[in-house]
């Protein structure tokens, strides 16, 4: 009986067999995942109830007013990216073409929250970028977070515009080989064949001399980034520029480039993605670093002490208008500082740490959990705690050339949805069964487990604001005192 009453939170597929993208038809409760969708520390109801309890102290468990289903980590595949549409039940489709779907009802009431990465690896950017565009022209109601893929494009395209500040001069090339891809589409479709697009650009060795650091580079950026970044993150940052300037030119060729097609494809990337009138200057346009709804924060790779403080002061608005300021002003500041922390951390010793003390600082603010992607899962959502605030990770691994590299066949598909009744639900095509998660049932959970030594040890380090990281024995959470934030 209780299996078919979380059946019924399964999103409903319209226009296509759900069974045929592998969706499951079945549903579980979300800790019955155990390992596959539950940290250790929360997969028992007197852990989780405590947690939850402890989140609620201050302010109750606020609900988005409509639902909210969050697709991340497309990278590129836009055939995954529509196929995670149809499985979050938000569009049908109308045929079988990238662009051939139609709200459903479910899916005009609610709001798309996209996670970040549409770019990179491939095999479809810019089909991927039309399909969110056809998305909006529905009139969906999306939202669009900054990924470090994303990210990684828009600085680099900007330094091209900023020669001459050894402190971002190697930003281009910083993307690596993964932007190929994209840079292969965009020749492909704009200057392979177009005189015009060659017409101006200067001979090759001026082309790297553009588009690559020089020697002298590897010389000014250690000193004027010596005030704003440690020896280590400096030395750890030279090493990545030389081995990828050593070799973006050779997958350029791979990928049929010369550098002067580089150079020219680059300029028309700047031009269709920064131009006034190019036809995705929407999509950076309209990025947000975090969107809010209820007690749900949804960032592309997580949160950490100095993010926590920003929103308690400012709120998610006023972070977002930091991002938006230093990502177009100081490039440098951005990519190196706290703001992009929220972007590429996976709670590693290198990243900036969320502590006890930002815990308290989200709580405060009346958020209870973090939505975000980034952590690539092969078993569908899974729930983590980090310095015993709830993690959502809403990554199930949807393009392909990812998946290739796993052993794992085609693309994958799936949606993570938040409903207002109090439930969330993860569905993936890599795992049989939906997960449905009811806090509620937890929240109400009144058992003598409550009052276990773990479950109490939650409450007093977020009470007590230490620095203190109950992560498991994976290493999912970075040890005490770990990690430092920049530009202070």
């Amino acid at each position: 009986m209780r299996g078919d009453r979380l059946e019924r939170h399964i999103p409903r597929v319209r226009g296509v067999n759900g069974a045929r993208l592998g969706l499951p038809v079945a549903a579980e409760a979300w800790l019955d995942g155990a390992g596959h969708s539950v940290a250790r520390e929360c997969e028992s109801a007197a852990a989780m109830a405590s947690v939850l309890s402890t989140a609620c102290r201050g302010a109750p468990l606020c609900w988005p007013k409509r639902p909210v289903l969050f697709i991340s980590d497309a990278h590129a595949d836009a055939r995954a990216f529509v196929a995670s549409l149809v499985a979050g039940g938000g569009v049908a489709r109308s045929g079988p073409g990238i662009g051939d779907f139609v709200l459903t009802e479910e899916g005009g009431n609610s709001v798309f929250v996209i996670g970040g990465d549409c770019l990179d690896k491939g095999p479809s950017n810019l089909e991927l970028l039309r399909a969110i565009a056809r998305l909006r022209g529905l009139g969906a109601r999306v939202k669009l977070l900054a990924g470090n893929h994303d990210m990684r494009l828009l600085m680099g395209l900007r330094s091209l515009e900023r020669r001459g500040n050894p402190l971002t001069d190697h930003l281009f090339v910083r993307m690596g080989s993964k932007a190929v891809p994209l840079l292969h589409e965009v020749h492909s479709e704009h200057v392979l064949g177009n005189a015009r697009a060659m017409r101006d650009v200067p001979d090759t060795a001026e082309c790297r001399r553009r588009l690559l650091p020089g020697e002298d580079w590897f010389e000014s950026f250690p000193r004027l980034a010596a005030p704003h970044l440690g020896a280590a993150a400096i030395d750890k940052e030279l090493a990545r520029v030389r081995e990828k300037a050593d070799t973006f030119e050779a997958h350029c060729a791979r990928a049929g480039l010369s550098p002067r097609q580089v150079y020219a494809t680059a300029l028309c990337a700047r031009r269709l993605f920064l131009g006034d009138s190019g036809e995705f200057a929407w999509f950076f346009g309209d990025m947000q670093l975090a969107w809010r709804s209820g007690s749900f924060l949804f960032v592309h790779a997580g949160l950490d002490d100095e993010i926590a403080g920003l929103i308690r002061r400012r709120g998610v608005a006023g972070l977002n208008r930091q991002y938006r300021e230093t990502a177009s002003r100081d490039l440098f500041r951005f990519y190196f500082g706290p703001l992009a922390n929220t972007l590429r951390t996976k709670y590693r010793r290198e990243d900036l740490p969320l502590t006890g003390r930002g815990v308290a600082q989200a709580y405060r603010s009346g958020l209870h959990f973090v939505v975000h992607g980034h952590r690539s899962r092969q078993r569908g959502q899974r729930l983590a705690l980090r310095s015993g605030m709830l993690h959502l990770e809403g990554d199930v691994t949807l393009d392909r050339n990812s998946r290739y590299r796993l052993g794992l066949e085609g693309h994958g598909a799936g949606a993570t949805i938040i409903r207002p009744d109090g439930r969330i639900v993860g569905v993936s095509t890599d795992y049989p069964r939906a997960k449905v998660f009811e806090p509620a049932v937890y929240l109400n959970h009144r058992t003598a487990q409550i009052h276990e030594t773990k479950p109490q040890e939650f409450s007093s380090r977020i009470a007590a604001g230490r620095r203190q990281y109950p992560g498991d024995a994976r290493g999912d959470c970075p040890g005490p005192g770990q990690g430092k934030t920049q530009f202070q």
